[in-house]
């Protein structure tokens, strides 16, 4: 548990992080995932000693609907990074799983190569919390591997809605996994997934199902022309793959290192980095404000009923929230 971190010598620990001990790199996600005080404040300290040997890896969020292959693909991904001598990192954000902790914790019987990889590290999402507070750790705990000398970061989503959006802007590509022949096709445009793509790819293509995969992908690049693109600099390409297989991983990556030579050239990635650095402080802002709030034990107790109050229209929301900032400042 957190709680239980050891002293340590925070020179020594941001050393032995940078010469890529995974034990330290462990324990110092486990300092920055803790919620007491005293641990966070060192947490903070550990993040800016690290700060100068972070941002070199390449950031990939990847999402996709259950059965999708995530996993597979991860797996099938990161170990075929790895045979080239680079260094993956996997990580989670799941606001949602209270009991396992994200789903990678089961999945890591899925990603079976990469799980006994010395050259990857797989690490769920903190075991509860807001997607704010969650999202917030991922990324601290992304630097940290980036101090280790990870030169690939694949965050994986395992949420809805929101916390796409949350890899999105933690990321520098957002590849968005699609099944072939799933009825609707264009069933990521109802949840706006696909217009945060930078690259849709089609999985499970072989077999009898090549033929589908590639009349979904023919229906999704007709679906892109009618959205506006998130860079000027890109156009996101739909394809196909096989995880199984491995069949079409390595195009795959392709397209995500053609991404970012267009961004870094053009001065975008620069541009984003910086503006999601900001956009993590102002998260990282509202989570710790927030956090008395989900603390008191009194206003917990007192919240269904203001919340009961608000919703029948006998309470204003107004005063509803003078009521609950009287009784954190009481």
């Amino acid at each position: 548990m957190a709680s239980s971190i050891p002293p340590f010598d925070l020179d020594r620990l941001a050393r032995d992080i940078r010469a890529g001990d995974r034990a330290l790199l462990s324990r110092g996600i486990t300092l920055i995932e803790s919620k007491r005080a005293d641990h966070r404040r060192t947490a903070a300290a550990l993040t800016q000693a690290l700060l100068p040997a972070t941002g070199n890896a390449v950031r990939v969020g990847i999402t996709g609907a259950p059965g999708v292959g995530k996993s597979t693909t991860i797996d099938a991904l990161g170990t075929m990074l790895t045979k080239q001598g680079r260094k993956v990192a996997v990580l989670a954000v799941d606001p949602s799983s209270r009991r396992t902790g994200g789903s990678i914790l089961a999945d890591k019987t899925r990603m079976a190569h990469l799980a006994n990889d010395a050259n990857a590290f797989i690490r769920p999402s903190p075991a509860s919390g807001t997607l704010g507070g969650v999202a917030a750790k991922t990324r601290e705990t992304m630097l940290l591997c980036e101090a280790a000398g990870y030169d690939v970061v694949l965050v994986e989503t395992v949420g809805v809605g929101q916390s796409e959006i949350a890899v999105a802007d933690m990321t520098d590509f957002f590849l968005v996994l699609m099944l072939p022949g799933a009825g609707d096709e264009l069933q990521g445009l109802k949840k706006g997934v696909v217009e945060l793509a930078d690259m849709i790819a089609i999985n499970k293509a072989d077999g009898d199902n090549i033929a589908r995969a590639k009349a979904a992908a023919a229906e999704y690049r007709a679906a892109l022309h009618i959205l506006s693109p998130r860079s000027p600099n890109w156009s996101p390409p739909v394809v196909t793959y096989s995880a199984l297989t491995g069949e079409g991983i390595a195009p795959v990556w392709t397209r995500i290192l053609d991404h970012r030579a267009r961004l870094t050239a053009s001065g975008e990635l620069a541009s984003i980095r910086g503006e999601q650095q900001v956009k993590w402080m102002w998260a990282m802002l509202e989570e710790r404000l927030f956090a008395p709030v989900r603390s008191d034990r009194a206003l917990k107790a007192a919240l269904p009923r203001i919340e009961a109050e608000v919703a029948a229209g006998r309470l204003a929301p107004n005063a509803a929230v003078e009521e609950i900032v009287d009784m954190l400042g009481r």
